[in-house]
């Protein structure tokens, strides 16, 4: 996927039940999002934001 941008918000979906996901920011550098998490309240799973890059995988396909 790239960088996470806070624009790409509009584009990304829960990939368990397609609903919004709400950005959580512990990282930023410029537009650029370093650090944080993507969470669907609907599902209540939390997806990592880490170097930049959102992990969007199922929970039940992330390796703890």
């Amino acid at each position: 996927m790239g960088e996470m941008k806070k624009e790409l918000m509009e584009l990304l979906a829960c990939p368990v039940c397609k609903e919004p996901l709400q950005l959580r920011v512990d990282k930023q550098e410029g537009e650029e999002i370093i650090a944080g998490s993507l969470y669907c309240p609907r599902c209540q799973h939390s997806f990592p934001i880490v170097d930049a890059i959102p992990n969007l995988l199922p929970p039940s396909e992330q390796q703890t």
